[in-house]
């Protein structure tokens, strides 16, 4: 039967006792991990967030306070007074394996069912079943850990950004709907039926106000939500570190940045990282990693064969460049004995899965050189391709062609992601940062057929492709930057338009007529109206951030309360329900879908 606590008052975490404490009697508070009763003698392992230590009853013991010790089970919640001493049997693999408690009173205050799964570290459970019982799932080491660290980020986040004059202002959570390239979550109106707010995908146009309102620095540890599916680094609510800075350029906002993650990897990691961070345009990233986020921890890099292979005996090669496409490799080192034929014909399907026509080859070996394409060309070209590939005995050349340049680079970005993780080429404990700058203003959506905006409306041009706006789209490239870590794109940012005439020259070029703008922006334009300061900023992603310092395999680890793949919460199973009241007092009904 559960106990009051009383007058028990915890003076210690269990996890923080070490030998200085010999001597000192304490109050502990926790979990049993385990209970062992060996007759004369029972010993529990109590747990909180700090850490075990080791509860010890015995022939000194009150019996009635050994009979309740005989009683309790694993999850069990204890208050313990005793005695710290040290501990006959040392155990080396906890901090406190050198003491123990010799326990005078004992509270059970909370009874416990035997639980779904057992509470440790890396349990066999599956994650379904952990995660309908996440308020135990939390209680595991691992995890409280990986929560504890998160914590940790946030507090030396806002030490950093108060230090450098930043302002937190919250920002609010029902907004307008505007567009901003995933879908909005909406909440109905009680009051206003029909018309409905939504849940912010950032606090974009808002932070852009507090520039105009004079408040020169604003951060913001912000809830954001975004209606789209999901994948290992997504939830559809996530938490941004989510800044804004007047009278800058791009310059003062990437050391802003820079400083950040260099004092959130030394505090919490103990990682000094070298400054100024490394750079590439997104031209740049794009021709030598087939990615704007590329993962600089391995090589690989792309080389262009086009020049080599121009008007060669291979029609696809040649086609491909004469159709004003070209033709690119990556070199698989040392990889021949990895990439056999089979497993070249996956990494071909691969290829053609992610729309590739398919995947040329050369593979040296001390015995022989297979080729794909060997019998449609020179011997002086394949020796050309081979030097300007760098490939030597062992290796493994892969080869792309397409009249489209940028899904060849596209292709290969991936197939070189894929081949790191075949090859193990992926180094561990390593964490490349780099800033990806310069990218295009304007892409184009071949499904719909017309240019939109790469980042978002209110991204600044580079001053020197203005007059590229109405000539060529496709020459226009923004003051937008991203922040990379490992291979994932951590932040992402930009300076922005505040000139009326050039906003609405670019909302002119993305197919938003005046009346359309000031529909869906009118307040931030009349906004600019009255004095708007140059500014710029950036969202960093919480989530991610903490995910890729703990190298945990998903958000899920580093997210208290997650959703899974198809949105839901399986612990309160939402989304769901409710009744016909609510939806009357809203002005909704639910129109049945056909299955």
């Amino acid at each position: 039967m559960a106990e009051f606590l009383g007058n028990m008052k915890r003076t210690d975490y269990c996890g923080t006792l070490r030998s200085a404490d010999i001597g000192r009697t304490v109050t502990v508070c926790g979990w049993v991990q385990r209970q062992r009763d060996l007759g004369q003698l029972i010993f529990v392992d109590l747990r909180d967030r700090t850490g075990i230590v080791q509860l010890a009853f015995g022939e000194r013991t009150d019996r009635a306070v050994f009979d309740k010790a005989s009683s309790v089970r694993s999850e069990y919640v204890l208050a313990a007074t005793g005695l710290v001493r040290e501990r006959s049997s040392k155990n080396k693999d906890i901090p406190t394996g050198d003491i123990e408690i010799e326990v005078t009173e004992l509270r059970i205050v909370g009874e416990s069912e035997t639980p779904p799964f057992e509470i440790t570290e890396k349990v066999n459970t599956s994650e379904s079943i952990r995660l309908k019982y996440r308020y135990l799932d939390l209680r595991r080491p691992d995890l409280q850990k990986n929560i504890l660290f998160r914590h940790k980020v946030t507090k030396v986040t806002r030490d950093y950004f108060d230090e450098n004059g930043f302002i937190e202002i919250e920002t609010p959570m029902l907004i307008r709907s505007t567009p901003e390239g995933a879908r909005d979550y909406l909440v109905p109106s009680r009051i206003h039926k029909g018309s409905f707010y939504a849940l912010p995908q950032s606090p974009q146009m808002y932070k852009q106000l507090c520039m105009v309102a004079g408040f020169d620095r604003y951060m913001q540890i912000a809830r954001c939500f975004r209606d789209e599916d999901l994948r290992a680094d997504r939830q559809p609510e996530f938490t941004q570190i989510d800044l804004e800075m007047s009278f800058v350029d791009m310059e003062d906002v990437l050391k802003i940045g820079e400083g950040f993650m260099a004092r959130i990897f030394k505090e919490v990691l103990g990682k000094e990282i070298k400054l100024p961070l490394p750079r590439l345009t997104y031209q740049q990233a794009m021709e030598k990693y087939g990615s704007d986020k590329p993962d600089t921890r391995y090589g690989m890099e792309i080389t262009d064969l086009s020049d080599i292979v121009s008007g060669c005996g291979f029609s696809v090669f040649a086609n491909a460049i004469a159709n004003g496409g070209s033709v690119r490799c990556i070199t698989a080192k040392n990889a021949a004995k990895t990439l056999t034929r089979k497993e070249i014909d996956k990494l071909t399907e691969m290829v053609k899965g992610i729309g590739g026509k398919g995947l040329a080859w050369i593979r040296l070996t001390k015995d022989n050189t297979g080729c794909s394409f060997a019998k449609f060309m020179k011997p002086e070209e394949m020796t050309a391709i081979l030097n300007r590939a760098g490939a030597e005995t062992g290796d493994v050349v892969l080869i792309i062609a397409d009249t489209n340049t940028g899904k060849v680079l596209s292709q290969l970005g991936s197939l070189r992601i894929e081949l790191a993780k075949k090859l193990n080429l992926i180094p561990e404990n390593q964490f490349n940062l780099l800033w990806i700058v310069e990218f295009p203003f304007f892409e184009y959506d071949e499904e719909n057929g017309e240019w939109v905006a790469m980042h978002h409306p209110f991204t600044s041009p580079l001053d020197e492709c203005l007059p590229y706006l109405e000539e060529d789209k496709s020459k226009v490239r923004a003051k937008a930057y991203d922040l990379v870590l490992n291979g994932i794109e951590l932040a992402s940012g930009s300076i922005r338009i505040t000139n009326p005439e050039l906003q609405q020259r670019m909302f002119d070029l993305l197919g938003m007529d005046k009346e359309t703008a000031h529909r869906k922006f009118g307040f931030l334009m009349d906004a600019f109206k009255y004095g708007a300061p140059p500014h710029g900023g950036m969202g960093l992603g919480l989530d991610r951030l903490v995910m890729q310092l703990l190298q945990a395999e998903s958000l899920r680890d580093v997210v208290a309360f997650p959703k899974v793949q198809n949105a839901s919460e399986l612990m309160t199973s939402a989304p769901a329900d409710v009744d016909e009241a609510q939806l009357r007092d809203l002005g909704i009904a639910i129109i049945p879908q056909d299955k």
